[in-house]
């Protein structure tokens, strides 16, 4: 039997739309890793399993992605802005070939919805493949242009998606 969450009365989704919606991103982040060559797909694949299991239980409310070079600058970027209602987005994974970069780094941080906040002992006690540490890193991304944007959904549940460059 598969669980469902219900936003609204109108919108219901399950673990299925949520599988859906996190395979396009884990898409973006095998393509990020192949073109930049500052991430593994292995890596790619456990961050896309994690950030699986914590939209599942409702508990993030975005994820950043961010192309570091070897000196520190931000060189381009995504934003996945989770909807629990009324997601609309139908775009395919993609337009993240990023530029090789040499000694880079991919910096994924997550924020984390007042559920995850009000049930931390529960989240605590999920099967997590990454080590996640607070961060205090400015992710506005001033130093980087607007670039587009695309969103994947799946029955009223979605994630938008804000690039940079």
């Amino acid at each position: 039997m598969s669980s469902s969450y219900s936003s609204t009365t109108t919108s219901t989704y399950t673990v299925a739309d949520v599988e859906k919606v996190v395979r396009s991103i884990k898409a973006d982040l095998i393509m990020i890793a192949g073109s930049t060559r500052a991430l593994t797909v292995d890596k790619a694949e456990e961050y896309a399993h994690d950030i699986e299991l914590l939209a599942k239980n409702n508990y993030l409310a975005k994820v950043d992605v961010t192309l570091v070079s070897a000196l520190g600058s931000e060189i381009n970027a995504a934003i996945y802005e989770f909807q629990n209602e009324d997601a609309f987005g139908t775009g395919r994974p993609g337009g993240v070939m990023w530029p090789s970069t040499p000694g880079g780094s991919i910096r994924v941080i997550l924020s984390y919805t007042d559920k995850y906040r009000m049930e931390k002992e529960k989240a605590s006690k999920l099967f997590l493949k990454m080590n996640w540490q607070p961060s205090y890193v400015d992710t506005s991304h001033s130093h980087l242009t607007s670039s587009g944007s695309r969103g994947y959904s799946s029955n009223g549940f979605g994630a938008d998606r804000s690039d940079f460059s």
